[in-house]
């Protein structure tokens, strides 16, 4: 839709991998669309994942004691967090959508992409209880996790090995993005990525750009308990 704004927050290493052609077919789709679209490659950008006290530019709240989130939220309110959170936190303010496309790292996301969770959507910017979850400071913005498994769907099925997928979405989805405000759209999962034969990953990546013409029209999930674990 045009004048709409998106980011993507991508942590692939391969661009010819199934998340880097995702990726490429997004960003293609949204712009025909007349978005404005904004890519966060991690593994280009050379992200830093750790969270450290060089992430503070001047001097700590409390000197006497490290406390990361505490350093952090007192860090945003003064302007005090480091050049490249800043800029991270300009594209997620001006995006409407934020698409994270990775592929799943033992049941949950890639370090680095968690990296970007942690140091980018700090207390005070993406939340400040009691502003969370419904009321969290990033409300009226939709997200979307879009991710690659190793297994196939079978194997996360209720009675797979791996358990119901969902039970995996609910501390990505519900814990992090939810609690920050964000309204979640149903995941983007693509099975057993790399065990896909050409014709079915055709499939795969028109149906992405399927769903993408009518991103705009979908609605959120209820990002309840029951969502995740209603089968159990």
């Amino acid at each position: 839709m045009a004048g709409k704004e998106v980011l993507i927050v991508y942590a692939s290493q391969e661009p010819k991998s199934l998340n880097g052609s995702l990726k490429t077919l997004t960003v293609e789709e949204l712009k025909k669309q007349g978005c404005t679209v904004s890519v966060s490659d991690l593994y280009e950008m050379q992200f830093e994942p750790r969270t450290t006290r060089n992430d503070i530019v001047g001097d700590l709240y409390n000197p006497d004691h490290f406390n990361y989130g505490t350093e952090a939220w007192k860090a945003y309110e003064n302007g005090g967090l480091t050049e490249d959170l800043i800029e991270e936190q300009k594209k997620v303010n001006k995006a409407e959508l934020v698409i994270f496309q990775f592929p799943l790292y033992w049941f949950s996301m890639p370090a680095i992409l968690k990296g970007w969770m942690d140091r980018v959507l700090v207390q005070g910017f993406a939340h400040d209880f009691p502003k969370c979850f419904d009321s969290g400071l990033l409300k009226n913005k939709l997200a979307l996790l879009s991710f690659t498994t190793g297994g196939d769907e079978e194997m996360y099925s209720k009675k797979g090995p791996s358990g119901n997928i969902r039970y995996l979405l609910w501390p990505m989805q519900h814990g992090i993005l939810h609690f920050c405000g964000f309204s979640v759209l149903s995941p983007q999962i693509c099975f057993a990525s790399e065990y896909m034969t050409e014709e079915k990953r055709k499939q795969t990546l028109t149906a992405w750009v399927k769903r993408l013409q009518t991103i705009w029209e979908e609605k959120p999930i209820q990002c309840v308990p029951e969502w995740y674990f209603g089968d159990i």
